[in-house]
């Protein structure tokens, strides 16, 4: 059997050291004061927050062409072949970008626009590997992670609109008037774009929202996937570990036949734009 590796990068909150053997994690740039730094190489989550904290100008980028392309044509040193899975498209060019440069790759490079970020990418990751596992090749694994592309939701709290401010989401005036009346913004990312979902009053509203929201999906939207065993939820925070895993297992105990998989680290791409004290919920179909 032909080998075929793994790839992604850094949006996915995949750390290279957890990674699956044959699976390799692209580090992502960010600008920090003009200054570039790489994600989990010289950038960790407790300097990117000291960063934020200290009000320095972050911004995300896309890793350059001939950094993707050396990356690759490392790892087909010793693989057949490669099923590249980057953020959702509708996100970033950095999708664009890795299908344009596949071509120069022929059929040794196959990208996969699964439409998703952080945790719920990390699972079609792992779901990328158990099909692999399964015999499937680079063709069979992207339809099917295409095909499920849409069956994931992430709702975030954000306990600040400051951020949101600083990135051109909110109107200053919106984020001051936010700050006076201690509002919390719930926002959903549904593969492309993120979107406000609820704009709550205080922490324990916000909590409720975020509840209410992935119940409702659970129930509803992705019934089938869960009533089939196919569906889990998985919790992402940034900077707020420990309140985060509490909350999930209240919301545990609200779903107990949902699995639950994931309590990690939200991507930085997505904590840039939404700061510290966020939580992260999400739920995803995935391979059995």
């Amino acid at each position: 059997m032909k080998k075929i590796a793994i790839t992604t990068d850094s949006n996915s909150g995949l750390l290279p050291q957890e990674a699956p053997d044959g699976v390799f994690v692209l580090p992502m740039p960010f600008l920090v004061n003009g200054e570039p730094h790489f994600e989990n190489i010289d950038l960790s989550q407790e300097k990117f927050y000291s960063f934020l904290e200290g009000d320095a100008s972050v911004s995300t980028s896309q890793p350059s062409i001939g950094d993707l392309s050396d990356f690759w044509t490392d790892i087909l040193k010793n693989y057949d072949s490669i099923v590249h899975i980057p953020m959702s498209s509708g996100l970033s060019q950095a999708c664009a970008t890795a299908i344009m440069l596949a071509k120069d790759f022929g059929s040794k490079v196959t990208v996969v626009d699964n439409h998703r970020i952080s945790i719920t990418m990390k699972e079609s990751v792992m779901d990328a590997v158990k099909l692999r596992e399964q015999g499937k090749n680079p063709s069979e694994i992207k339809e099917y992670l295409e095909k499920t592309a849409a069956d994931s939701s992430i709702y975030i709290a954000v306990d600040t609109m400051k951020y949101l401010k600083k990135g051109g989401r909110v109107t200053p005036a919106a984020a001051a008037i936010g700050s006076i009346l201690k509002l919390k913004p719930v926002l959903q990312i549904h593969g492309e774009k993120l979107d406000k979902y609820a704009l709550t009053r205080g922490n324990v509203k916000a909590k409720e929202a975020l509840k209410t929201a992935m119940k409702n999906d659970l129930e509803t939207v992705f019934k089938k996937y869960v009533d089939n065993g196919e569906m889990c939820i998985s919790v992402a925070y940034s900077d707020n570990k420990e309140e985060v895993e509490a909350f999930a297992k209240e919301f545990q105990a609200l779903m107990p036949n949902v699995p639950f998989h994931f309590c990690d680290p939200l991507s930085l791409s997505v904590a840039c734009h939404i700061g510290p004290g966020a939580i992260g919920f999400a739920c995803s179909r995935f391979v059995k």
